[in-house]
C-alpha cells in the first residue's frame, strides 16, 4: 500500500461519523426594530451573545446571523480542505480563510445572496493546479456551501 492510500484510508476512518446534530438558541424580546436577543449554543462558545437590529444593520457591538454563517461557511470550508489535502498527501503550514457574505433587498425582506471566500495558503511542495483542484472539491463539499442558497465564489491562491 502506497503511503499516500494509507493516509486516505485514516483520513476516510476519521471522517466516517453517524448523523450529528449541532444546536444552538436564540431568544428575542421586544420588535424587531427596538427589540434585541441574545444566541447561546450547545458548545457554550455563544453564550447569551447578543444580536439585535443594530448589531445586523448599524455596527453595534454583538453579533448577527450573516456574520455567524459566514464564520461557518469559512470554518467548514477550511477543515474540508486541510482534509482533502491530508487525502491528497500534503500537509498545509497554513490555510487563512475569510467568507464575506452578501445581505441585500429581496422584496419586502431579505436575501442572503453571496458568499464569497477569499483562501491564502502555505502548502509545501504543491502546484497551483493541484491546489485549485483540491480547493474547488472541498468548496463543493463542504456541508456549510451545501446548505447555502446563494452564489458561492472561491479566490484561492498558494502563497
Amino acid at each position: 500500500m502506497s503511503p499516500s492510500a494509507g493516509t486516505e484510508r485514516r483520513c476516510q476512518q476519521q471522517t466516517r461519523r453517524t448523523e450529528m446534530i449541532r444546536k444552538a438558541t436564540a431568544v428575542w424580546k421586544g420588535t424587531g426594530r427596538d427589540g434585541a436577543g441574545h444566541l447561546s449554543s450547545e458548545s457554550g462558545v455563544l453564550a447569551a451573545t447578543p444580536y439585535s437590529f443594530k448589531t445586523r444593520f448599524e455596527n453595534e457591538k454583538g453579533t448577527n446571523p450573516e456574520e455567524l454563517i459566514a464564520a461557518a461557511h469559512a470554518g467548514c470550508f477550511t477543515m474540508a480542505l486541510a482534509f482533502g489535502l491530508q487525502m491528497a498527501g500534503f500537509t498545509p503550514d497554513e490555510l487563512s480563510t475569510e467568507a464575506a457574505v452578501t445581505l441585500e433587498p429581496e422584496g419586502k425582506g431579505f436575501k442572503i445572496s453571496k458568499s464569497a471566500l477569499t483562501l491564502r495558503a502555505k502548502v509545501p511542495n504543491l502546484d497551483e493546479a493541484g491546489f485549485a483542484k483540491i480547493a474547488g472539491e472541498a468548496e463543493k463539499n463542504c456541508p456549510v456551501s451545501k446548505v447555502l442558497n446563494a452564489a458561492i465564489t472561491l479566490d484561492a491562491k498558494l502563497g
